[in-house]
């Protein structure tokens, strides 16, 4: 029956996670209550996950990224980036996919997309090119970098604290750096002579207002005296309540009223700025008492107040606003800013937003306040992508946030100390040193991830204790045994390369490592192959743009359709499919 329990478990979580019908980190810890619940493992192992070496591990080292960012360590490569855009685009792109592929080999690469995210669109406005042409090498690029060393990617660091508990040799510092260099080169080169060409200019280099589709929908009205809504409020006016229009702004004299629409009485020749559809503009051409002016060609300064700033932002992937709607979340109160228009998954939309539920990765056209940019900018429930006044950095701590990191990593590397032990002491010598404040400490790390090791973890021990990897295993063997490790080795990846396209990664990683182990055991063979090519697979997720952090957060700046990942991303999965089950073996054999 335990069996049975944990198989199914696992089906539902494939499903929750594949379908999105639950969030990722309350799913894995609802498998982990019903695991203790149902007495499969004791409370002590259920909840062992939150205190694992390897989710302890991946906090820290959130927490060591944030240090280099607000110390602005990558800020240098961003103004070189900057500058030859202007000049030498083809350069610039292959300037960027460099450096987000070494930047993220030590550094979250979910925290290195987010720092280059305003700097490749402000390339794109020098060079004018689409976004949308630089934007997925640049996620793409942040995925080679993330599997060159342990600290990469959470799933390296993963892989190598679930093979240890089962009595293997962990993963070194830099065990795979020479494989990975070799696939990244690979990929790189693949993107700059096929994956360009296949990428379409989705976005066009225009203002946020032409960009989100905002001209289309805004008209001028003009108040004659025999209008209804003369003597009523902005925020009541018969106009709005009856043609279910949005009133932007009111205009007396030519100058825009800097009121809330709540204390407007509108009187006559006042002028409405209205945002609506197009079928509701055509009706007011008919209504008494208005006068249509115009509703083509307005600019970000027509949609700005002196002092409201037009800025673009990403919902980031462990905001608090995922699931909730505009009206729910209070998002105007709560933010000081109004939403004018979300792009999700492709698709603009501009009206009836207060019900339109936010997803990670949807991008926002905000109307914010001047003196509540900073405030908006330091959330981490957003990634602001338009360029405002210069961040400030702690520019004197940068030598010192380069060196912690590389006592982290030397540490390590050296077998002085576990991975665990180097990346939490680099934690407390950010803190102390003044890197990163200690107010800045719990906003740094996405906690659904955290949640998400805490609950899948026990159930990847549970997959071993009940003997369900090894049924699982044993199928797998059953069907690609016979034809040898290398072919078996080759389903292990492809296995693991679809379902991380489909959900996280990390859990990815958490359910098929322990079958690629006692896979490799029941056919005598050496795991290691085995693991690395999960390790690859994992951190391969090239065809959706919900299977890896980074590909959600450029998924809405690049204006992105699911379509796009999968004409680019499938023939670099196929790719890398191919170099990993010709090339893995040669550097680690299943016989050593």
């Amino acid at each position: 029956m335990d069996l049975v329990i944990v198989l199914l478990l696992t089906a539902a979580v494939v499903y929750a996670l594949a379908t999105e019908k639950l969030a990722v980190d309350l799913a894995a810890i609802f498998v982990a209550i019903v695991l203790i619940v149902t007495r499969i493992l004791t409370p002590e192992q259920g909840l062992s996950g939150l205190g694992h070496p390897a989710t302890v591990t991946v906090a820290a080292m959130f927490v060591l990224s944030a240090g280099l960012s607000k110390t602005g360590a990558l800020n240098s490569a961003t103004q070189l980036l900057s500058r030859l855009g202007r000049h030498r685009p083809g350069l610039a792109t292959l300037l960027l996919m460099t450096l987000a592929g070494f930047s993220s080999a030590f550094v979250n690469n979910t925290a290195v997309v987010a720092i280059f995210l305003p700097i490749v669109l402000e390339v794109g406005r020098a060079a004018r090119l689409s976004p949308s042409r630089l934007l997925m090498p640049l996620s793409f690029a942040s995925m080679f970098g993330g599997v060159c060393t342990l600290v990469g990617t959470s799933t390296n660091i993963l892989i190598s604290s679930i093979a240890e508990r089962s009595g293997l040799r962990p993963f070194g510092m830099f065990e795979f750096t020479e494989f990975g260099l070799v696939m990244a080169a690979a990929g790189m080169i693949y993107m700059f002579t096929i994956g360009i060409r296949l990428i379409p200019e989705r976005r066009p280099d225009a203002g946020l207002s032409e960009s989100f589709g905002i001209a289309e929908y805004l008209t001028d009205v003009v108040l004659l005296p025999e209008a209804r809504s003369i003597g009523a409020t902005a925020a009541t006016a018969p106009l709005t309540q009856e043609l279910d229009t949005e009133i932007h702004a009111v205009f007396r004299d030519g100058q825009p009223l800097e009121v809330p629409l709540s204390e407007i009485t509108l009187q006559a020749k006042d002028v409405l700025r209205l945002r609506c559809d197009l079928s509701r503009i055509e009706k007011l051409k008919d209504r008494v008492g208005v006068a249509l002016v115009s509703h083509l060609g307005w600019q970000d300064h027509d949609l700005s107040a002196p002092d409201i700033e037009l800025v673009e932002a990403v919902v980031s992937s462990n905001s608090p606003l995922a699931g909730q709607t505009l009206k729910a979340s209070h998002f105007k109160e709560t933010f000081s800013a109004k939403v004018l228009a979300i792009r999700h998954q492709g698709r603009l939309e501009q009206t009836k937003l207060d019900n339109s539920p936010l997803h990670p990765g949807d991008a926002l056209l905000l109307a914010v306040p001047v003196e509540h940019l900073a405030a908006l900018a330091r959330n981490p429930a957003f990634v602001l992508i338009t360029p405002t006044a210069a961040p400030v950095f702690r520019k004197s701590k940068v030598l010192l946030a380069l060196l912690i990191l590389a006592g982290v990593i030397g540490a390590s590397a050296l077998g002085w100390v576990p991975i665990v032990v180097s990346a939490l002491a680099g934690c407390t010598l950010m803190v102390l040193t003044g890197c990163l404040k200690p107010a800045e400490v719990y906003p740094a790390v996405d906690w659904k991830v955290i949640l998400m090791l805490g609950g899948l973890l026990p159930l990847g021990f549970a997959l071993e204790s009940t003997g369900a990897a090894k049924l699982l295993s044993s199928g797998i063997v059953t069907v690609f045994g016979p034809f040898g490790p290398w072919v078996l080795l080759s389903a292990l990846y492809f296995a693991t390369s679809l379902l991380t396209e489909i959900m996280s990664n990390a859990a990815t990683a958490v359910l098929i490592t322990p079958v690629a182990i006692t896979a490799a055991a029941s056919m005598d063979v050496d795991p290691r192959p085995f693991l690395i090519a999960v390790t690859f697979a994992a951190s391969s997720s090239f065809m959706t743009p919900v299977g890896y952090q980074t590909n959600t957060l450029i998924y809405g700046p690049g204006a992105y359709r699911f379509a796009d990942f999968l004409r680019v991303g499938t023939p670099l999965n196929i790719l890398f499919w191919i170099l990993c089950t010709a090339l893995i073996p040669l550097y680690w054999p299943f016989h050593p």
